[in-house]
Parts: C-alpha cells; structure tokens; sequence
C-alpha cells in the first residue's frame, strides 16, 4: 500500500521549454500594431526598462522613451542619494568581485533625498518623455507624494514579492486603494507570480502588474531562497487573473512580463501566453548607452541582511537601436527585438498584442535538442 500524498507537485514551464504554433492565416509584419497602455498611458513598444541603476539613469529613461518605450527609475537607487550618481556607479562597476557586495552597501546606506527625487522627475519630464520611477512597498507612501508632485506619470510599487496583504507588526501598512486615491496616477505593482495574489492585486485598483519571481541574469532569489515560478507559468496565471477582473469590472490591468528575457523568441513567448508587455534589465545594461557600462545589479542585491542578487558583468553588445530596432549584427536573437515580434505577429495572424494572447503554445524541447548543435557552439 503506498504512502498518503502530502502534496502534489505541480508542472510549471519557462521559456525554454515551449514554442509558438504558427497560424493558419499569415500577415505582413508592418501592419501589426505592438504597442500597449497602462491605464491610458500609451506606449508604442511593449518594452519597460528594469528599474536598476545600471540600467535606467535619466538619461536613459529619455532615450527608450523617445524610442516608444518606458524606463522606470528606481527612486531607492542611486539617482536620489548622490548628487553625482555616475561617480558612484562607476567606484561600484570598479570594485574587485569578492567586495562588491560590502561597497554596494555600503553606497545604498546614504539616504534618499526629497530634492534629488524632484531632479530626477524633472531631467525626465524636461525631455518630454513618460516618467516612471520605481519604489518599494515600504517606502511609497513617504516618497510617491514627491514624486507626483514633481510631474511622475506612473508610480511602480515594486519589491521581490508583492501582495494585496501583507502582515506587518507597523500600525498601517501600505494600502494600494489608498495609495491610488492620494496620488491619482496609475500604478504598476510587482512581483507577483500566482492568480490569487494577482486577483487580489487587481481588487485593490492597481493599473498593472510585474509577473516575475526568480529569473533574471542579475536575480539569485530562486538560489537563496527557493522561491520562484517559470515565466510562461506565471505569465499564463496571471493573465488568468486579469481576464477574471476584466469580466467582473470590465478594468483592464496590464500584464508586464519582468525578468529572464534575453531573446526576442522569449519577448514573443511571453507575450503569447499573456503578457501586455514586458519589462527588461540586462539586455538594456549590454547597451553603450547604459550607465553601467556593461555591469548589472538587481534592487535586492545591496540588502543589508540577506542579499538576493549579484553584480554581473555581461558586457557592451550593441546600442539600444540595435537592440530594440536592429540593424542586428547578431544571429542569437538578442538584438532587433522589435523586429522579431512583428516577425512573429506576421507567422500567427496577429494584428495586435491581444490578437497574441489568442494564439497557442505548445510544450516542446529546449531548442539546442533539435540540431541546433553547430549553431550553439560557434554562435556570435
């Protein structure tokens, strides 16, 4: 006699482990429509930038918004607490490995600073771009006010693990109903990566929601904590949940892909299995125009207790033309990530990203098992 189940363990899936059934009807690339909104907010590419401070300085910000996406500013990071944040970027980009984590907190101990938020917002808006910037649930209610009140567009509410209720021994917590009231700019909030916590999300009157506990180059959770679900997975449930709020409320929330997404295959898929968009980090970081010259941190790396992400350095590959837009100069698919996913669009059928979510994914074998050996060995 066998044993009583203690728990069933559940299949979940990533990027590698699927690909996209093409359609019965094909289209021309250039008559799809790629863009996206977030609570009228309307961005022409579904591409946010990570809210890293390798990634996304003001000047960054300005240049994938005038290239139809998004960059979100993290206002913990750097860019508010050091009147000259590149010199600190580039002391951290310098430090030998086995330091990086001692220096890295020892920069994010300075405090953050009201006027140096207000700055930040204002190089951006002076540009004439979307602002966004980045805070964590703890820190939002103090700083949000300032910077909406300096001209930000989208407050992203955003730490490893975000939910509608969270236990805390403080008297009032963060309340996103409240939170949307005082401010009354859309929200975004992550990361979330289940139906329930994404339901519940949407119930308190977000705007949209970062699907992502795990992946990401620069992310080491899974490896510390245990703690993660394969994107497709995540994505799927947590589209699930939006289509269920949708029907109840009639609200549509955005589904922001975010983390693990390296190639345009892995953009597409993501949108496929739901996603309205998606958010990306060390791609960008790779470009000649990121401030960290080709090094990257996540937002958990310098945590004072328990550090959850690692300096990588993954090198200068391209500009941010390059990568969004081409010309590719490489045959990995990590550059022309636009062009890729009206490639795709084309081979389904799709005129629109919803048109996408329509579209079927199949389980199959990572790709390096069907005769793509030569290609894997002296890909460049």
């Amino acid at each position: 006699m066998g044993s009583p189940l203690f728990k069933q363990v559940r299949r979940a899936l990533g990027f590698e482990d699927v690909a996209i059934v093409p359609g019965d009807v094909t289209i021309n690339p250039d008559q799809t429509d790629i863009g996206m909104d977030i609570d009228g907010c309307h961005l022409s590419i579904p591409v946010m930038a990570s809210a890293m401070d390798a990634v996304v300085s003001p000047r960054f910000a300005v240049l994938i918004g005038k290239a139809g996406g998004l960059g979100v500013m993290n206002l913990e990071g750097v860019y508010a607490r050091y009147e000259d944040p590149q010199a600190v970027i580039d002391q951290i980009v310098e430090t030998p490995p086995e330091h990086t984590t001692e220096v890295l907190q020892r920069f994010y101990a300075e405090p953050i600073r009201d006027h140096l938020i207000g700055r930040r917002v204002e190089e951006m808006k002076g540009a004439g771009v979307t602002c966004a910037v980045s805070l964590t649930p703890q820190n939002t209610k103090r700083f949000a006010p300032v910077a909406v009140e300096a001209g930000a567009d989208i407050i992203v509410v955003q730490s490893t693990v975000t939910t509608a209720r969270h236990i805390s021994k403080s008297y009032h917590g963060l309340v996103f109903s409240e939170l949307m009231e005082q401010i009354n700019v859309p929200v975004v909030v992550g990361n979330c990566v289940t139906y329930s916590a994404a339901l519940e999300l949407m119930e308190s009157g977000i705007d949209g929601i970062l699907v992502g506990v795990g992946p990401g180059a620069a992310c080491t959770t899974r490896e510390v904590t245990g703690v993660g679900v394969p994107q497709i997975t995540a994505t799927i449930d947590c589209a699930a949940a939006r289509e269920e709020y949708l029907r109840r409320t009639g609200k549509y929330v955005a589904i922001i892909t975010d983390g693990g997404i390296r190639t345009g295959g892995d953009l597409c898929k993501a949108i496929v299995a739901g996603a309205d968009g998606v958010m990306i980090g060390t791609p960008f970081a790779q470009t000649r125009e990121a401030p960290g010259k080709g090094f990257n941190w996540g937002m958990a790396t310098p945590h004072p207790a328990l550090p959850r992400g690692t300096r990588i350095n993954a090198g200068i590959k391209g500009t941010l033309q390059q990568v969004l837009f081409g010309p590719s100069s490489r045959t990995d698919g990590t550059q022309n990530l636009m062009g890729a996913l009206r490639v795709c669009m084309g081979m389904v059928g799709a005129f629109t990203i919803r048109d996408m979510h329509q579209v079927e994914l199949i389980e199959a074998p990572a790709i390096r098992t069907e005769g793509k050996v030569f290609q894997m060995a002296g890909r460049i």
